[in-house]
């Protein structure tokens, strides 16, 4: 799902404006008019949506491939997810430097080599390098497509125009599993990459032919010293807390951990001094806010940390093929859809409380059914657990975004969504590689001999803690979220500059 810098946005808003005055008899809109460009900004975003998703039911075919441990493949997903922490932030600044329409050709370029790369991988090693390369290039897709298309649609055909957006969202979490496990059971596990190929040629082509060419903005100054702190301290440690898994008290970890905590003091320091920071951290004065995003993070751990033993557990104990592990995760990834639409309506008239209590209740009772399964445990209690897992983040997710939005100053707003976006990117990476270095560990313990019964049965006890880990995660954020209150309505000399922006754009790859 999609990450957005609505400063970009509110200056397109404010071009639309100055142009609507200088013609004196507009046009009548049709969406006729925008219909190719819109659908060149869709191919494009799809293809980095899918792409998020695939690789997670594909992680145990690579580590048999490459004859490796879940501990290195999982810096698959974990270097992705913070390649595109990196370039978030950065989207707004490039896209008044060179151009809109100049960057979205590039970097749907450079996910699209990314991609040619991965298929070509012949270590884990390499694949976690060009994985890193698809995620400099993906992280700027959503944030300057949903910027391009804010500016191409008319103020009274926008919520509609933008809905549109929703159908790639929606649409690619649910397909992106069944397509991964369809290409590794009929073809290869490259061809989960490889297929980007001509995705992105059609991509570039629809966007040199039909994009319009927009004017460039003023080059604010850029936070150089944030952008190379920024990637040390996430990646170091997210190194220490996948190292931690093992033990806490190893070389690896305390590496990780120290020179990750020496690069993140730094990096808040710097990024309070500097005037137009890479990541607006002075938001987090706003205690209604950081509530919020704290109790954000506190779900996404629990969240998309499981979401990645799920498939690992349907194929490496219940012996599902990867097709058969793609429909399974269908019914979630549908319940999410189901669920996200309900929350926003509800959250106009109940706010984010009572739904985040909800919904983080739905799915810290999902992981501590997971933390219960056997190996004999029947499919239907497995669905039952993804379908709460998927209404869950549906009910919880989208009314603690748009109280995150609510809770910022508004003359910070327009940096939020960056700040935002790219931390949800290092909480996952986090996630990932934090569940899976404890879940490494847990099978270690538990298995006791190198009997097939004694195997298994440290498979199962193994998956077994890390999912009630996850639970008891989820559980705290359920009991943190009493602590939340509706934030302070703003004033009205607050709310006159600029527009609302979308919660929606909030939402993560």
């Amino acid at each position: 799902m999609a990450k957005p810098a609505i400063f970009w946005l509110e200056k397109s808003v404010e071009n639309v404006k100055e142009q609507t005055a200088v013609s004196q008899e507009p046009a009548e809109f049709s969406i006729k008019t925008i219909i190719l460009p819109l659908l060149a900004i869709i191919v494009g975003m799809i293809m980095v949506i899918l792409d998020s998703t695939v690789v997670n039911v594909a992680i145990p075919n690579l580590v048999q491939y490459f004859e490796t441990d879940l501990k290195t493949i999982q810096w698959t997903v974990t270097g992705y997810t913070l390649a595109l922490s990196a370039v978030i932030p950065l989207a707004g600044w490039l896209t008044d430097r060179f151009g809109a329409k100049r960057v979205f050709l590039f970097t749907i370029a450079m996910f699209t080599l990314g991609s040619v790369l991965c298929s070509i991988a012949q270590s884990p090693e390499q694949l976690i390098i060009y994985r890193v390369i698809q995620g400099l290039g993906g992280g700027m897709v959503a944030p300057i497509g949903m910027a391009m298309v804010f500016r191409l649609a008319p103020p009274e055909r926008r919520g509609s125009i933008m809905g549109m957006l929703g159908i790639p969202m929606l649409l690619a979490p649910a397909l992106g599993p069944v397509l991964s496990g369809w290409f590794i059971e009929s073809l290869s596990w490259h061809w989960i990459f490889l297929i980007n190929l001509p995705i992105g040629i059609a991509a570039f082509i629809l966007c040199i032919k039909f994009l319009p060419d927009t004017d460039r903005g003023r080059t604010p100054a850029l936070d150089l010293l944030g952008m190379i702190l920024a990637p040390i301290a996430f990646s170091m440690l997210a190194y220490g807390v996948s190292e931690g898994g093992t033990s806490w008290t190893s070389a690896t970890t305390l590496t990780g951990v120290i020179v990750g905590g020496v690069a993140l003091i730094l990096f808040i320091i710097v990024e309070l001094r500097h005037q137009n920071p890479l990541l607006e951290l002075r938001v987090f004065k706003s205690s209604d806010f950081s509530r919020g995003i704290i109790l954000a993070w506190v779900s996404q751990v629990a969240l998309f940390g499981a979401m990645i033993l799920i498939p690992l557990y349907l194929q490496q104990i219940k012996g599902y093929t990867a097709l058969e592990t793609g429909l399974i995760l269908l019914p979630q990834a549908l319940a999410s859809g189901v669920g996200m639409p309900l929350g926003g309506r509800l959250f106009d008239k109940i706010g984010a409380r009572p739904l985040a209590f909800v919904g983080l209740g739905i799915i810290s009772g999902a992981l501590f059914i997971l933390s219960s399964i056997t190996a004999e445990t029947g499919l239907g209690l497995i669905i039952t657990a993804l379908v709460m897992m998927g209404l869950g983040m549906g009910l919880s997710m989208m009314p603690l975004n748009t109280h995150v939005l609510n809770a910022a100053p508004r003359k910070l707003v327009g940096r939020v969504t960056p700040l935002t976006a790219a931390a949800q990117q290092v909480v996952v990476s986090f996630a990932v590689a934090g569940l899976t270095g404890f879940l490494t560990s847990r099978i270690a313990d538990n298995t006791t001999s190198t009997e097939p019964t004694a195997i298994v049965h440290g498979l199962v006890a193994g998956f077994n803690d890390t999912f009630f880990l996850a639970a008891c995660i989820a559980l705290f954020g359920c009991l943190l979220s009493l602590i939340l209150r509706k934030p302070k309505p703003m004033l009205e000399e607050e709310l006159q500059n600029g527009d609302t922006p979308d919660p929606a754009m909030m939402m993560g790859h």
